[in-house]
């Protein structure tokens, strides 16, 4: 075995879930940079290695230096000491100030750092703030050293260890030296598979209990990422099982103690995690008993004249099953209306507002994204929220509206249904008081919430609300093949794709992934705004998977290269980050009041203090480059992350490489996204055998069995 001392020049290539990576560094004795490979997830640009492992000659890609181990260690050299300073490791120096302060005091750089800051004052224009600045952050580099080594030498990186650190402090050790799987519980992006690759290098045994009941509430959480509120005991045994490659007893063992300390929850032979479990008893029995609560009702006030249902508000006139609607949300407490695109749940969704309006009652609108009750407030010309910002969320104290603090007003309005997620329904039913109306409004037929629950179609399915399910396409909408299409697709039909100047929905021809690359980025970059006029930026590209040539992770590095290729830039696991690229936020953080699915701009790149700037609508939220593992660039995203959102134009590549997702609801959904444009690339065979795959997955919840008072 080989040992080399390098710097890393650049990351080429990191797989977020191995940690797999390929770097180029330099090497002493090296005229080129060296290709290293192995797996080294999170180790920035700027740190200098000692990499233990061997040569090889790759058949596609030449020589490489493969990572067996390595440790992170101080740098010795110039060049080493202005990139180790200018990796972003030490708040306050960027690398303009790395370059700055190497020059003024060579190899004492370090030693002046750590023994004599103040003579930083001596290099031009580092000022006594900025000094302080770089002091307290190095200070806290020497705390968290211990750490870093300590992990390091259990395979941890560099950006883990920091969140360790972040979340435990100088407990940081002890903490994981306690109980390694609860890093898992605590501290987002690191998963049972990291905490587990600690534990083993700590000597924990595969059935230790507490590895044990880690894996099930690994394997817990892997289904209610899949959209299970549940799980059957023999499944999650088999599941933590084979995930933990242990024995059964063990195991079981494990389970039953956490039934028994409360860790899960057994219902009618079921297994929850407690959270799942309340939301969705809480949820069957608050609207059981909204239902059940007509003290308050005021079903029977009368309308202002002449403005009985509201059907001419606005020159509008609604047909029989709207007007059918529109009573019976005046007749009910909770009540569900439906339907797909073109079919009126908008204009049906106005008339029930103006027929509460007529009759003089406060009115609440809500969804459940930012892009979704933006367009609730422009189609009804009143404020809609955010059902986070309704409920007045923040994250020290919670959901400041509950069932102590209740919502004010005769009427709730949600949008976008389908997209509410078990946890999420449940908050918001603990903050309706017992006299307030709720109108659910949503298409049943789009893809479910990504979150656990399957809230919308349980309700319809329970028959225990009323429903009203918009059918007709009105006369409007039949002229857009948009319509036209997603509802054929809906019903199991080949839509039309013949193309045509007057049509609104194209299909190229195209089976290479190579050649719709190419052919994407023509048309978002060139072809649709030529033809629309439409800037490329609010053209947007829709993808059955993140994965593939043709998937959202490569679309994207292509399309920024071709629609953003220089300027201020961040780079964090591989992925570069550049001032106006399209960025999207992947996971709730409340602490910024961003949630997963938002999409932004990056509008300020401060290269010296590593943090970059992303306007959300009108809001400026800002990351430090730890914190650029939030965010993904998007200019193309998965289908699924564009539930409640419409574009302009959206432009989906549609080919069998991604047969493993192809559904029928998938592609309704992502077509259903475009609100003038729509053009898909790919094959006839692929879009015929998505229209085919109607077997959408069965979600493990009780919702309709509670709210039919099976289990309550």
């Amino acid at each position: 075995m080989i040992r080399l001392r390098c710097v890393i020049e650049h990351i080429t290539y990191q797989n977020q879930e191995n940690g797999w990576s390929v770097m180029k560094v330099k090497v002493k004795g090296y005229d080129n940079l060296v290709t290293l490979t192995g797996s080294l997830l999170d180790v920035p640009v700027g740190s200098v290695l000692l990499v233990d492992g061997d040569w090889r000659v790759d058949p596609k890609y030449g020589q490489q230096f493969v990572a067996q181990s390595w440790t992170e260690v101080m740098p010795a050299t110039l060049y080493g000491i202005e990139k180790y300073l200018g990796s972003g490791l030490v708040k306050g120096i960027g690398s303009a100030y790395a370059k700055a302060i190497v020059s003024r005091f060579g190899l004492e750089t370090i030693d002046v750092i750590e023994n004599d800051i103040e003579r930083l004052l001596e290099v031009p224009r580092l000022g006594k703030k900025r000094m302080e600045k770089i002091r307290d952050s190095w200070e806290k580099q020497k705390d968290i050293k211990e750490v870093m080594v300590f992990l390091q030498g259990h395979g941890v990186s560099t950006a883990f260890a920091a969140k360790i650190y972040r979340k435990y402090e100088k407990e940081s050790i002890s903490k994981v030296k306690e109980n390694p799987y609860q890093l898992a519980d605590d501290i987002w992006g690191i998963g049972f598979k990291t905490a587990d690759s600690i534990a083993s290098k700590m000597g924990y045994e595969k059935n230790d209990p507490r590895r044990c009941r880690s894996g099930i509430l690994y394997a817990l959480n892997e289904l209610a990422e899949e959209g299970h509120v549940y799980a059957e005991p023999e499944q999650l045994v088999e599941a933590a099982t084979k995930l933990l490659e242990a024995e059964e007893t063990p195991v079981r063992q494990a389970l039953a103690s956490m039934m028994e300390a409360k860790d899960v929850i057994a219902d009618n032979d079921v297994v929850y995690l407690p959270p799942f479990y309340h939301a969705e008893n809480g949820s069957a029995k608050r609207l059981q008993s909204l239902l059940s609560d007509t003290s308050l009702f005021n079903s029977d006030i009368a309308a202002e004249p002449e403005a009985e249902y509201g059907v001419k508000s606005g020159g509008i006139v609604y047909d029989e099953v709207q007007q059918a609607a529109i009573q019976k949300a005046l007749d009910s407490k909770v009540m569900v209306l439906t339907g797909g695109p073109g079919t009126g749940k908008t204009t049906t969704t106005q008339g029930i507002i103006a027929a509460f309006k007529a009759r003089h009652m406060s009115i609440l609108l809500a969804a459940p994204t930012g892009r979704a009750a933006k367009r609730m407030t422009e189609a009804t010309g009143m404020e809609a929220k955010t059902i986070h910002r309704l409920l007045e969320y923040n994250p020290m104290d919670g959901y400041k509206r509950n069932d102590e603090n209740p919502l004010e007003g005769d009427a709730l309005i949600v949008d976008e249904c389908s997209m509410i997620d078990i946890l999420l329904f449940y908050n918001l039913m603990k903050a309706i008081p017992s006299n307030m109306r709720l109108i659910l409004v949503g298409d049943i037929d789009q893809l479910p919430s990504v979150g656990a629950g399957n809230v919308l179609r349980d309700i319809i399915d329970s028959q225990q609300i009323p429903v009203v399910r918009l059918t007709r396409i009105f006369r409007q909408a039949q002229s857009s093949r948009i319509v036209m299409n997603a509802h054929a697709i809906n019903a199991g039909k080949f839509p039309n794709i013949k193309n045509g100047l007057d049509t609104d929905f194209f299909f190229i021809n195209q089976e290479d992934a190579d050649e719709m690359v190419k052919l994407i980025i023509g048309l978002v970059r060139d072809r649709l705004p030529k033809k629309y006029g439409y800037p490329p930026k609010e053209i947007q590209v829709l993808t059955p998977m993140q994965r593939g040539t043709v998937g959202a992770g490569n679309l994207n590095i292509e399309l920024q290269t071709a629609l953003n290729p220089t300027g201020p830039s961040l780079t964090r696991g591989g992925y570069t980050f550049r001032l106006g690229d399209k960025v999207m936020q992947i996971r709730n953080n409340y602490d910024k009041n961003v949630f997963n699915g938002d999409i932004g701009y990056i509008t300020a790149v401060d290269t010296n203090e590593r943090t970059l700037t992303v306007t959300f609508d009108s809001r400026l939220v800002e990351y430090d480059i730890t914190e650029l593992d939030e965010i993904v660039l998007a200019y193309a995203v998965t289908i699924h992350k564009s539930q409640g959102s419409e574009f302009p134009i959206v432009v989906m590549p549609v080919t069998m490489k991604h047969f493993v997702m192809l559904q029928r609801n998938l592609i309704y959904t992502g077509i259903t996204r475009a609100k003038k444009i729509c053009v898909l690339v790919g094959t006839t065979k692929a879009l015929a055998y998505a229209i085919k795959q109607n077997t959408v997955s069965k979600r493990n919840t009780k919702l309709k069995e509670r709210l039919n008072d099976n289990c309550l």
